[in-house]
């Protein structure tokens, strides 16, 4: 048995750091933040803060220039994974009201009601908007054991009829956190096929292969605002990035190497970090455990015999 102490999943400051993990500056008051995302123009940031004491799990949007954050979501369900419109206007996130996870939407800047936007009986994550505001992918339970990542139109087949959905990646393993490239022409996302996760780019639509884009494991990717680069988590937590180029309806992979690390992870699928457009800083969680690293605990089934 393996712990750490400290105060890992408790109150988290976001924190700006350079490419070498050199930090810059924090951002806005601490909170109990289980993932965010940056606006499309980087001006804000979408995050999810956890209940703490009595109080609510809701989304706050933070204003990225100057820090102070304003509370976005009021029910008392917990709403979290908030993902931005290309547009910036508006916020699809989940939320668990009628015993399975759901998909609502709501103006980004407070305004009207929310939107029930999908829901089905199975607990669905939103991950990525398309650049054309077509298509929002999610993750959810597939036929076997593990996730499979969906594609839900955001225009129905006929006027007045329901969104359905469609499967991207699906098979009897794990695809989740998928992401749009800037261009929407390709997906990343990550999967377990190999028996540990590792980040792969497949074309959009579905058409061709998919190349593996991770070295020794990777989570949580996110693409650079030009599509130039990749960024992900390794499985130590240290930040990656792998260059990467376009050249017609090929995506070749460049050299892939390690930023700065280690980041304070809650889950495979809760985004602790998110990058400047220009790829050049890190909005991040950094790590909050205690310095005397990990206790190891020998034979502890014994302990439960007594």
């Amino acid at each position: 048995l393996a712990f750490r102490t400290g105060a890992a999943g408790g109150s988290s400051q976001l924190t700006w750091v350079d490419r070498s993990g050199k930090q810059l500056g924090k951002l806005g008051e601490p909170g109990n933040i289980s993932d965010f995302q940056f606006s499309p123009d980087r001006k804000s940031v979408a995050a999810a803060l956890l209940p703490s004491g009595t109080g609510n799990g809701d989304i706050w949007i933070y204003d990225a220039v100057r820090g102070p954050r304003t509370r976005f979501t009021f029910d008392p369900i917990l709403d979290e994974n908030p993902v931005w419109s290309p547009d910036g206007r508006s916020i699809v996130y989940s939320s668990r009201r009628k015993h399975h996870t759901d998909l609502y939407r709501k103006s980004s800047d407070g305004t009207g009601a929310e939107e029930l936007l999908y829901s089905d009986n199975l607990d669905k994550t939103p991950t990525s908007w398309s650049e054309d505001g077509k298509f929002l992918l999610f993750h959810a339970p597939g036929s076997g054991p593990g996730l499979d990542v969906w594609v839900l139109p955001l225009s129905p087949e006929r006027p007045g009829s329901p969104l359905k959905p469609f499967p991207f990646a699906q098979s009897p393993v794990n695809e989740i956190t998928a992401q749009f490239s800037p261009d929407g022409r390709w997906i990343a996302y990550v999967s377990d096929e190999s028996q540990r996760f590792e980040v792969y780019v497949a074309r959009f639509p579905g058409a061709g292969g998919k190349r593996r884009i991770s070295v020794a494991g990777g989570i949580m990717p996110r693409w650079r605002r030009d599509g130039t680069e990749i960024f992900y988590v390794g499985l130590d937590a240290r930040v990656m990035a792998a260059a990467m180029t376009v050249k017609g309806d090929a995506l070749d992979v460049g050299e892939v190497r390690p930023l700065f690390g280690p980041l304070e992870l809650l889950t495979i699928a809760n985004y602790r970090y998110d990058a400047s457009a220009d790829g050049q800083r890190f909005l991040i969680i950094p790590p909050q455990g205690s310095a005397e690293g990990v206790t190891v605990v020998q034979n502890w089934v014994a302990g439960l015999k007594k």
